[in-house]
This record gives structure tokens, C-alpha cells and sequence, in this order.
């Protein structure tokens, strides 16, 4: 099985973490791309280690960077094969992560961008053993309605996504946030007027509250 690594940053309390951050990158990008929140958040969370793995495989529409799984066809059955194609892979490299800092699951917290969305609300909810929270910025829900009959766990999920979004549209979010609470999993949500596919400060900081209040300081 394709095995991930990417870049890190330690607690910064220089003590033994208490919890685990991982990031998952969007389409095209790789583990740097988002490892740069790592010194933003580290402040406030002193306890934690993060970790941004590069996607397992070339971008097939760009001349770099990453993917978790192609979206050259973009319809709900095919990007449903990839994602699931991508979530043993993920699994293991998690399972690896916590296995290394002798943390628990209900220790770590997925944060997603875009595609990385996409992989981290897939996975998540199937996991034997839940994590203690996603922070989704972006992106979507694969085939939600298969949860009710695959979701596992309910770990408490946050959805942030630009109103102008040009890639992935808002709509992507209200529509994963109903079937998300259909099977019992807490969920909030914030739009942000005029802002298109990225993260603002506003994004930030409800993601930095988010993280504050579901894992352990």
C-alpha cells in the first residue's frame, strides 16, 4: 500500500503532544500547501502536532503537484471509486501517526481543503474508531446518502465555504451538512459572503475554535 508523508511542525510547547492535527490538501497542491496554518494555530494549541501528508497520487490535470483521487470525471460514482480508493491508504497512514505518538483516536482532528474535504468527510464517519472532529473547509460530500448505511462513528464536524466559491459551489455545503445530522452527526456550518475557493481570517479563526473546543488542552 502506497504509504504518505509530508511535512510536520512539533507542539510548540516542546512536550509530548496531547493531540494530533492532520491536514488533507486540495487538488494540485501537496502537504506544504496547508502546513502553513500549522504556525497560526500552534500558538493557541500549544499540545498539539500537526502533519500535512502529500496525497498518494500525481495530478492528473496539472503538471505537479497531488491528489487523493482524480476528478477528471466528475460524477458522484466515480468520485465515490476514488475516494474510496484513497481511504485505506489515509487510514493507515493515521493509524500509523497515532501508533508513533501513542495517541488515541478521540486525539486526533482532520482538517480538509477542498478535495482534501472530500477524502476527510469520507473516511471519517467509517472509521472503526471516531476521531475527535473534522474541520472541512470548501469542500464535499461524497455520495452522502450511503452513511446511513456506513457510517460507523459521529465525530462532531465544522463546514467553512466561500459564498463566491468558483470550484467546489456553496451549495456543496448545506447539502453535506443534511446528511451529516441525518445520521446523528453534530454539525456547524459558516458562509462567507463574497469569499471564493480559499480560507479568510474569519475561516481561521471559527477553524481555530473548532479545534479548541474537540480536542483535549
Amino acid at each position: 500500500m502506497t504509504e504518505l508523508d509530508g511535512p510536520r511542525m512539533a507542539a510548540a510547547s516542546g512536550e509530548t503532544p496531547t493531540a494530533l492535527v492532520v491536514f488533507l490538501h486540495g487538488l494540485g497542491a501537496d502537504g506544504n500547501d496547508l502546513i502553513g496554518l500549522a504556525p497560526v494555530w500552534a500558538p493557541h494549541l500549544p499540545h498539539v502536532e500537526f502533519v500535512s501528508p502529500n496525497a498518494p497520487y500525481p495530478c492528473d490535470m496539472a503538471p505537479y503537484g497531488r491528489q487523493w483521487f482524480s476528478l477528471q470525471i466528475r460524477t458522484e460514482e466515480v468520485m465515490l471509486q476514488g475516494v474510496q480508493q484513497a481511504a485505506p491508504i489515509l487510514e493507515g497512514f493515521l493509524a500509523g501517526e497515532l501508533g508513533r505518538t501513542g495517541l488515541g483516536w478521540d486525539r486526533l482532528a482532520l482538517v480538509g481543503f477542498s478535495q482534501g474535504t472530500m477524502t476527510s468527510l469520507h473516511v471519517a464517519p467509517r472509521l472503526k474508531q471516531a476521531p475527535a472532529g473534522v474541520l472541512g473547509y470548501s469542500g464535499a460530500l461524497v455520495a452522502g446518502g450511503l452513511l446511513a448505511e456506513e457510517a460507523v462513528g459521529k465525530p462532531p464536524v465544522s463546514l467553512i465555504h466561500g459564498v463566491a466559491d468558483e470550484v467546489v459551489p456553496h451549495a456543496a455545503m448545506p447539502a453535506a451538512e443534511a446528511a451529516l445530522q441525518a445520521v446523528g452527526i453534530e454539525v456547524e456550518s459558516l458562509s462567507r459572503p463574497g469569499l471564493g475557493h480559499g480560507i479568510d481570517e474569519e475561516g481561521l479563526g471559527r477553524g481555530l475554535a473548532f479545534l479548541q473546543r474537540v480536542l483535549p488542552q
